[in-house]
């Protein structure tokens, strides 16, 4: 039955499927869909807005509109279907970059992988591994160490796989183009709920990657949770 209720709007024009809203719609209403986010069933949309905030393009907002009523147990029939979907699937990446999609899997997996496979193995233990794209409440983060990496660390840095990523969460991130204040309130709230163990930094040489051991430091500051952190510089030409 049609209704006039709250119900959330996405400005195509701003979206850039990033994924943020779908981590953040505990529905399943919002779907990544041709490289944009879209509402796939109003019934599955409460209209509430827990995914508001989570938008870094600020797309989303919150409209009232002619829709189907909010149906939560069709949003449960969905959930289960996303589930059971999900658990079909011998490879979630298949190759692309679902960045939506919260996997976290043995370092063993990789190792016979047939179907995206470029060498022996890797140690990537989560995904995704973008600081952006990580939800606090993202099931790997829990009692973690991290290996938190500029992004233009890995090219410089061969040995970044057999080195720093096996037992590791690994997250990446831009200290200069990505915004910083975004970057300290994600690392306050993984900080405040995952009791992360351990935070291992590696950073460039260059000024503007200085700024990536200050975020980690003042949401620790922020926290108060004193996790122990350990630096290191890597050298364009390492």
């Amino acid at each position: 039955m049609k209704v006039h209720r709250n119900i959330i709007e996405i400005d195509k024009s701003k979206c850039d499927g990033c994924g943020q809203c779908v981590l953040a719609c505990a529905e399943g209403a919002i779907e990544i869909i041709d490289g944009k986010a879209r509402v796939v069933k109003d019934e599955f949309c409460d209209g509430l807005g827990a995914c508001l905030g989570e938008c870094p393009q600020d797309a989303l907002k919150i409209i009232q509109r002619e829709a189907d009523e909010f149906n939560a147990e069709a949003v449960e029939e969905h959930l289960e279907q996303m589930k059971s979907q999900s658990s079909k699937k011998e490879d979630p990446l298949a190759c692309g970059c679902p960045s939506a999609q919260i996997q976290s899997f043995g370092h063993s997996a990789h190792k016979t992988n047939k179907i995206c496979e470029t060498h022996s193995h890797s140690n990537l233990g989560n995904w995704p591994v973008k600081i952006k794209l990580i939800p606090p409440n993202a099931s790997f983060l829990k009692n973690a160490s991290l290996l938190v990496v500029a992004d233009c660390v890995p090219p410089a840095l061969p040995s970044l796989n057999e080195t720093y990523l096996n037992g590791n969460v690994l997250m990446i991130g831009c200290p200069k183009f990505d915004n910083r204040d975004e970057y300290v309130d994600k690392f306050v709230k993984i900080f405040n709920t995952a009791q992360i163990r351990h935070i291992t930094i590696l950073y460039m040489e260059v000024p503007c990657c200085s700024g990536l051991p200050i975020i980690i430091n003042k949401a620790n500051d922020i926290t108060g949770k004193n996790i122990q952190t350990k630096q290191m510089v890597i050298g364009i030409k390492s």
